[in-house]
């Protein structure tokens, strides 16, 4: 746990705007985000192949994993992990959760940020 954060989840997008097998980019916290619909789950992961820099929203998804559009790269949604070269650096990714019709997902806050 982040000791100078606190956790928080923010709405992100409504469950039917991710639609079986596609993605849907969102800016949280100042951050691009990806919601992907794979597998009959949703993931969160960062837009951005830890490789190339590139935005993984125009990757090739498919079984649980995402590929970079430079350079193939694959990333596992779930855990974030590089499963092929060229990379090799992970890539961050979010905890979600569905509340109703909405999708949320899990943002880090500084605490002093949350004080009034």
């Amino acid at each position: 746990m982040r000791e100078d954060c606190e956790q928080q989840f923010a709405a992100a997008a409504r469950l039917d705007e991710v639609p079986a097998g596609s993605v849907k980019a969102v800016t949280l916290n100042g951050r691009s985000v990806l919601l992907c619909n794979s597998n009959a789950r949703i993931f969160a992961i960062i837009n951005r192949c830890s490789h190339a820099d590139e935005k993984l929203e125009c990757g090739k998804m498919k079984s649980g994993w995402i590929a970079c559009p430079a350079h193939g790269a694959r990333f596992d949604l779930a855990t974030g992990q590089a499963k092929n070269p060229p990379a090799k650096q992970p890539i961050e990714v979010f905890a979600v959760r569905i509340v109703g019709d909405l999708i949320e997902v899990e943002i880090w806050k500084q605490k002093e940020e949350l004080l009034f």
